[in-house]
């Protein structure tokens, strides 16, 4: 069917990750184009040393490269107050599909294995954030079989996985994360908090959900959960479950206190994650960015496959 071009602005962990995973798995996506705004970046050296187009003139620079003219899908790695600015010059580029990996929360929350057969013709899309693409999932998971008032996430990252642009956008994270939980996973109200666990040698990513729902039979319940991470381990093949989901009903005349949003009883369901990382840039231990590239390739393979793909066919 032939291949549809890309580009990627930004070239920290996420933007070179990604860039790798998409020359080592992708047949549908070719990049030919890197954009960043640092000339002594090992991103953009490393885009290079492959033969890619490059630029250090950011957005500018990427929209006036000849190679430019072969791309229908960009995606944007930068940071979320950067996107706000990509996001505006590519509306004059409506025939352009931008996939934004920052938690700047334009354009439609898409977690591939959830929603993203919904949003297939959106000119931008939001992969929200790692720990978003890592807990989401769960929550719909529990949301298919009983309504949940509340769920509350915690992802822990190494630092060393955290560069520049992951640091800048932690208020955003913890933002857009819980209102993805809400819009996407399901639940009446959320909470997002990210750790940057300092150990040595690095830890790999964890991910703690706790999901307040209405009583359901607990078999059901493990059901939806296992087949969601099997869903998902299509494209995360280090996603997994650390250890048994645990269940825990909460009586009426015993209620949980949730600060800030009142007392709820029904069933606690607590589930505990690890993901590890393919290696395609950093170590195994940066599951985070692998979940993100790998949610950003699997969302690109497919938009290009019904816009474009389709389209030429």
């Amino acid at each position: 069917m032939g291949t549809i071009g890309c580009a990627i602005l930004g070239t920290g962990n996420i933007g070179t990750d990604l860039l790798l995973k998409i020359r080592r798995l992708s047949q549908v996506l070719q990049v030919r184009a890197v954009a960043g705004i640092d000339p002594t970046s090992e991103g953009l050296a490393r885009a290079r040393s492959l033969g890619i187009a490059t630029t250090a003139q950011g957005i500018d620079g990427l929209l006036a490269l000849p190679e430019f003219a072969g791309v229908q899908i960009i995606f944007d790695a930068t940071s979320a107050r950067a996107h706000l600015a990509h996001e505006a010059r590519m509306r004059r580029l409506p025939d352009t599909t931008l996939i934004d990996l920052t938690p700047a929360a334009i354009g439609p929350y898409v977690v591939p294995v959830v929603n993203l057969h919904a949003h297939l013709s959106e000119r931008v899309m939001n992969l929200v954030t790692c720990g978003g693409q890592a807990t989401i999932p769960i929550v719909a998971a529990v949301s298919r079989c009983a309504p949940v008032h509340y769920a509350e996430i915690v992802a822990s990252l190494a630092s060393r996985s955290a560069g520049p642009g992951t640091r800048a956008n932690i208020d955003e994270f913890t933002t857009t994360t819980a209102r993805a939980i809400e819009r996407v996973g399901g639940a009446r109200h959320a909470k997002a908090i990210i750790v940057l666990n300092p150990a040595d040698p690095p830890m790999m990513m964890r991910n703690t959900v706790f999901v307040l729902s209405e009583d359901v039979e607990e078999a059901r319940l493990a059901d939806s959960i296992g087949q969601m991470v099997a869903d998902v381990q299509t494209y995360v093949r280090g996603y997994r479950l650390k250890q048994t989901v645990v269940f825990d009903h909460i009586e009426p005349g015993r209620p949980l206190h949730i600060p800030g949003r009142g007392t709820f009883h029904g069933l606690k369901t607590s589930v505990f994650l690890e993901v590890e990382g393919a290696a395609d840039h950093l170590p195994a231990y940066a599951g985070n960015l692998d979940i993100m590239t790998s949610a950003a390739l699997g969302t690109g393979e497919r938009v290009a496959r019904f816009k474009y793909l389709r389209n030429a066919a």
